[in-house]
């Protein structure tokens, strides 16, 4: 006999769909900060490291995490960076202070050794420009040196430093979080609006089919939030592809319960970028619908962490100080998966998103110099959802109860989101895992932290044929269970014991704080 639990329900349709897949949406973000870089991805002498630096047994982990898209170099390094300190031999680069981190930049990793990286994780870069203390000149510079073929001086220059194929890098981030006063060159919306078009204007008379990201506002609770949006798209709207937002949370204090609902704070962020990026393109009578790149976003304890920098020395400038090496629990596990089910449910606008960052550094992927590599928590939900999100993701309206929450209200205690490639449809997206056939992928958090839930998904919309092939959790009866050098995987998603599909319709228990991944496919 089973107890009697709260029920949640929704029923799925394949031809009810918000949108494609965007594969750019399980992009994440490497910045010079801390040691994401340094002893991250780059550690000439490691062990597993080659010629090139790299760590190989990182590079294995990026590639099982599903990342398609990286953003680089920064974040708020890039607004103090100037990019020619990083390419040429390495023996004459300069040693620069990071102004935003507090710490030495050493230049031993720059953009030649990025994209190397790059190609040998197989993603694609996505290069943010310092529109702190540099502008037009530098952009247009960087560009010619990344993507002319050859036979001008930065091109060439380019050539001579070892790389004879031009990067053909597409999407372009015209600088980094402009309206924060912590921003080296910060600026008033219509300072940084007017930089942003003409700085567009003038890419695009190189290429016209360059994909660009204005900066939105650093976040939703910034003072300057709406505002800042509209009055940067007036100047640049026809001019870019994409506005960005940033978004971080954290638990505060013992209130579980909300940060367990922080992907409602996500969800309305998103509608209120979306609603006046619109608003702005019908007063302009604007026929383009720009799109909303995500490309910072993650669970951050960014109190610990300005409680930290408070405390530094301001003398002392380390190279790659250990910052923000959160220790993911469980909790923040399940807070990255309702995020990724946000991302996905809003694919009729969101194009892309980094989760931030990729290694040490708030990252899903941790190292010890000159030892082992594992997997956070995060690691876990963001490689599950790269690797089976295909196809188009359906309209997913869950009934289901409420838990209560001290931040949001009363809110759905169920969040789910459901991706379907059919094979034989006109909407398939981008089949990664290499098996054939038609699939239903079921995304689920239970945000209750002391209840579990019976959920209960109707397929008859998809007619017979469809067989449950897989079905795990990640969930722990200590939400703040981590994972660590000495136990790594501590914290995983296990298999499923209560999943079922019954004529039509899956029945499935989720746990309470869990994250819960349902397949199905047809042959």
């Amino acid at each position: 006999m089973r107890p009697d639990l709260s029920a949640a329900s929704v029923r799925l349709d394949p031809a009810d769909i918000v949108g494609p897949v965007h594969r750019r949406l399980f992009g994440s973000f490497v910045e010079h900060m801390g040691r994401c870089v340094y002893t991250g991805i780059f550690e000439p002498g490691h062990p597993t490291a080659g010629d090139d630096g790299l760590r190989g047994d990182v590079l294995d982990l990026v590639r099982e995490l599903g990342v398609t898209t990286v953003r680089y170099p920064g974040g708020n390094f890039v607004s103090g960076y100037r990019w020619e300190d990083g390419v040429g031999p390495v023996d004459r680069r300069p040693t620069r202070l990071n102004l935003a981190w507090h710490s030495t930049e050493t230049n031993a990793f720059g953009l030649g050794e990025f994209m190397h990286w790059a190609g040998r994780a197989g993603i694609e870069p996505m290069l943010a420009l310092n529109f702190g203390t540099r502008g037009i000149a530098e952009a247009l510079d960087l560009l010619e040196y990344c993507n002319h073929p050859g036979g001008t001086a930065l091109s060439d220059l380019r050539v001579e430093h070892g790389d004879p194929d031009p990067y053909g890098v597409r999407m372009w981030c015209l600088g980094n979080e402009m309206d924060g006063p912590w921003q080296l060159g910060h600026r008033t919306a219509a300072e940084y609006g007017r930089l942003a078009a003409e700085t567009a204007r003038a890419m695009r008379q190189y290429d016209p089919g360059l994909e660009l990201v204005a900066c939105g506002s650093s976040g939703r609770a910034m003072a300057t939030f709406g505002s800042w949006e509209s009055t940067v798209l007036e100047h640049s709207y026809d001019l870019v592809d994409h506005i960005s937002a940033h978004a971080y949370y954290e638990l505060d204090g013992e209130d579980l319960g909300s940060f367990l609902a922080s992907a409602v704070d996500l969800d309305g962020f998103i509608t209120d970028v979306v609603s006046t990026a619109d608003a702005v393109g019908a007063r302009l009578g604007s026929a383009k619908r720009l799109g909303v790149s995500v490309d910072e976003w993650n669970v951050w304890y960014l109190r610990r962490h300005m409680a930290s920098m408070a405390g530094s020395d301001p003398a002392d400038w380390p190279a790659a100080p250990r910052l923000s090496e959160d220790d993911f629990t469980v909790a923040d596990a399940v807070v990255v998966g309702s995020m990724l089910v946000t991302l996905l449910r809003r694919a009729d606008r969101v194009q892309a998103a980094c989760l931030a960052q990729l290694v040490n550094t708030i990252g899903a992927i941790r190292t010890e110099p000159g030892g082992p590599a594992w997997r956070q928590s995060i690691f876990h939900p963001f490689a599950q959802a790269a690797r089976l999100a295909q196809g188009a993701v359906l309209r997913c309206d869950v009934r289901s109860p409420d838990t209560p929450t001290a931040r949001y209200g009363d809110v759905p205690a169920v969040d789910a989101v459901a991706t379907w490639h059919d094979a034989t449809g006109d909407v398939t997206g981008d089949a990664t895992d290499g098996l054939g056939g038609s699939r239903l992928t079921l995304f689920a958090v239970n945000r209750r932290a002391g209840e579990p839930v019976r959920f209960e998904v109707d397929l008859a919309a998809f007619g017979p044929g469809l067989r449950l092939v897989g079905a795990t959790v990640l969930a722990d009866a200590d939400p703040a269970a981590v994972n660590t050098q000495a136990e790594p995987d501590r914290v995983a998603p296990r298999p499923h014991p209560d999943a079922a599909l019954t004529g039509s319709t899956v029945q499935v228990t989720l746990p309470p704080a869990s994250w819960n991944v349902v397949e199905l496919r047809r042959d």
